[in-house]
């Protein structure tokens, strides 16, 4: 059995615009979706319901597992597991993990996305992908979208 560590990413549709954030952490600048830890005893749905809250003001409904990023290291495998729903409620607020504003889908790819950002949108988006995955080949990381 592995250590493993559990988080999550939501992309909120609004019509013809989807919710970006800036993230302030140098460890992964850049834009992307919010999201974050799941934390002990708490469920999939009920943590990311709760990182999006707390980094944007809104209340997601139904959101639906699309899909999943995962690598191991340091004997530990993590798992982002990526959520998608066109129903919220609330008022959007910036949250000290960044700026978050709604923005046009077909403007995405032109921004300054995240590292790999770009193969995530791809998950998120494209029914022939549920997984990017990242495999260490003793010099460098090589991901696969399955």
């Amino acid at each position: 059995m592995e250590n493993t560590v559990f988080m999550n990413m939501c992309l909120i549709i609004n019509g013809t615009k989807v919710l970006v954030q800036e993230r302030k952490d140098q460890d992964w600048p850049g834009i992307t979706f919010p999201g974050g830890h799941v934390e002990t005893g708490e469920s999939f749905t009920d943590a990311v319901i709760r990182e999006v809250r707390e980094e944007t003001g809104l209340t997601i409904h139904e959101a639906q597992l699309c899909g999943v990023r995962d690598w191991y290291s340091e004997e530990t495998r993590h798992v982002v597991m990526f959520y998608r729903t066109e129903k919220f409620t609330g008022e959007l607020k910036d949250s000290e993990e960044g700026r978050v504003w709604w923005e046009e889908l077909e403007n995405l790819m032109s921004l300054p996305l995240a590292h790999d950002m770009a193969d995530m949108i791809r998950v998120f988006l494209e029914d022939e992908f549920s997984e990017l995955f990242y495999r260490y080949d003793g010099d460098k990381w090589q991901k696969e979208l399955k």
